[in-house]
């Protein structure tokens, strides 16, 4: 690949020294999540687990959407080549804490290394990957370089480039090839990246299905529904998802009109940041609305008008329980969020209009019927009412909706086919 561009250098130089620093900040972080002492040494390279004999597939991913949704892929890998291993691994504690109760078989789980020279080399002398597949856009160049040089087949997968972020990569074209030389397979979520990475003359780049439409629904503890339903007692309910600052006052506004006309309505509302409940709880009841709130171990009562899911690991039961889902983070601008997993559970779609992130993806979903734009509360609570009044239009837009997740399934199958390929035989 030739010398490395000067600021992949510079920054070589800079992270190696600055390692120890960096390690006292994730240390810290992550044991104010409660992440077992032990299992911290891993960003630093040292491996809690033995290597498997035979093929190891290694998955790397930022946090936890990310990781959660290659877990479909391995399992589909894992069926197909069942001699194989496979490792995942991820940054945060969350995602630790998540993947843990998901991981499919023969895979297992460890802290990313930390992108300095020795935890990296540490990370690939234990556990000599046969194959190296980064998700999305976790770019770390030391980890990319020093797996590149340790002759590990890589792939990039579900690569996303905006083109907000495209000028700065265009500022740095020889060291942006550089860096993203070292992929065999590069598979892009959308064809705005493909663009953008052909641009930046990478070829081989190619626009293939968004890995979040592959990963199947999202699991559902049934006790846990059937506990809810039993709350609900038949009350009519929807669900605002994935909320950021801003958006909490949309949803609520929405809420209040609704229940001027349905006054049993119950909204659970599912922050996308759990710590931040305390202040949407306090927010909720200056609307003059009474809340419950599910970390406190509260269900929903006759006169609870917003029920606060805020826990982690349990959208998938909101999605279930609720047939109309408004999915946030497209109020505000911060690019969207996954609508395959309403999608994938049939739940009636909702969003704003901000989702750059998935730009492909809900325009696909507005030609085949199967979601509903809207700019504010006031078309916000009009699109929830059209739902809970017009019994049809709400089974055809859930039907609508599943029938474009079921149309996603060839996909898995040729990109698994294409990972496989570049594991070299025996």
């Amino acid at each position: 690949m030739g010398q490395r561009p000067f600021p992949l250098r510079l920054y070589a130089v800079a992270a190696n020294l600055l390692a120890p620093v960096a390690y006292a900040r994730v240390k810290a972080k992550l044991h104010e999540h409660g992440t077992d002492p032990i299992r911290i040494r891993e960003r630093l390279g040292h491996a809690t687990q033995s290597r498997p004999d035979g093929r190891l597939i290694w998955f790397h991913a930022a946090s936890v959407g990310e990781s959660l949704s290659v877990l479909r892929l391995i399992e589909h890998m894992g069926q197909t080549h069942d001699e194989w291993t496979f490792l995942i691994t991820s940054g945060t504690a969350t995602s630790g804490k998540i993947l843990a109760d998901r991981l499919p078989k023969r895979c297992v789980h460890q802290f990313a290394p930390l992108d300095s020279r020795g935890a990296v080399r540490r990370f690939l002398a234990h556990w000599s990957p046969d194959l190296a597949v980064f998700v999305e856009s976790e770019f770390w160049p030391q980890m990319l370089g020093l797996t590149h040089a340790a002759g590990v087949p890589m792939a990039l997968i579900n690569a996303r480039i905006s083109d907000r972020s495209m000028g700065s990569w265009q500022r740095f074209g020889k060291t942006a090839r550089h860096l993203l030389g070292v992929f065999s397979l590069i598979h892009c979520q959308d064809r705005r990246t493909e663009r953008n990475l052909r641009q930046l003359g990478l070829g081989h780049a190619t626009a293939g299905r968004n890995l979040k439409s592959l990963s199947g629904p999202l699991p559902v503890e049934h006790d846990k529904l059937e506990a809810m339903q039993g709350a609900l007692a038949g009350r009519s309910v929807w669900l605002a998802s994935s909320t950021h600052p801003g958006e909490d006052e949309v949803v609520i506004a929405a809420h209040r009109a609704l229940l001027e006309d349905h006054p049993e309505l119950l909204l659970i509302l599912v922050p996308r940041h759990p710590e931040r409940a305390d202040a949407i709880a306090t927010l909720t009841r200056a609307a003059g609305l009474s809340v419950a709130q599910r970390a406190a171990g509260a269900l929903p009562e006759v006169g609870t008008q917003v029920y606060l899911a805020d826990t982690l690991g349990e959208t998938g039961l909101w999605y279930a329980l609720c047939p109309i889902t408004c999915l946030c983070g497209s109020f505000v601008p911060v690019g969207g969020h996954n609508p395959y997993e309403p999608a994938q559970a049939g739940s009636a779609l909702v969003h704003g209009p901000l989702h750059a992130n998935f730009a492909d993806t809900y325009a696909e979903l507005r030609a085949a019927g199967a979601s509903t734009e809207v700019d504010g509360p006031e078309a916000l609570a009009a699109a929830v009412d059209r739902f809970l009044r017009d019994g049809a239009a709400l089974a055809q837009a859930r039907h609508a909706l599943s029938t474009f997740s079921k149309g996603q399934e060839d996909a898995l199958d040729a990109l698994a086919l294409d990972l496989s390929a570049l594991v070299n035989p025996v």
